[in-house]
């Protein structure tokens, strides 16, 4: 068989993980639709007439970083653009979360003993077992 046909596996190290900038958003809503793009639609599902004929659903594009939540729950626009912010705050909230590095920890002396005590007996049970079956063989 010729050697030069065979593939062989190659490690490809794996990348590196990207740390994400963190998002900041300003407190006040104004300041905060300031840096949205807004875009108003007509919604869809059931309502009739008033869904079909009024833009109330609203899409919020957070431009500086390309978050983007819609809310079509309300007939009204405003309280659908107030929806749209709070999605839009807990989202962020969401991709600015980072979980605290584990330490590792040492185990207590109370679960040494415990562990030594669990592992004496199954111990001294195993040798009960082995003692009372080896004349029976």
């Amino acid at each position: 068989m010729n050697d030069a046909n065979l593939i062989r596996p190659i490690q490809v190290p794996a990348p590196a993980p990207v740390e994400r900038p963190r998002i900041l958003l300003p407190e006040s809503d104004e300041d905060l639709l300031d840096e949205c793009d807004i875009e108003t639609f007509r919604s869809s599902g059931p309502g009739g007439q008033n869904v079909n004929k009024t833009e109330s659903a609203v899409r919020l594009r957070h431009l500086p970083s390309g978050v983007v939540v819609q809310s079509q729950e309300d007939r009204s626009q405003l309280v659908n653009k107030l929806h749209c912010l709070t999605k839009l705050r807990k989202r962020v909230e969401e991709l600015n979360f980072r979980p605290k590095p584990r330490k590792a920890t040492k185990p207590g002396k109370g679960a040494k003993r415990r562990n030594r005590v669990a592992k004496t007996q199954h111990s001294q049970k195993k040798q009960a077992r082995r003692t009372r079956n080896f004349g029976e063989d």
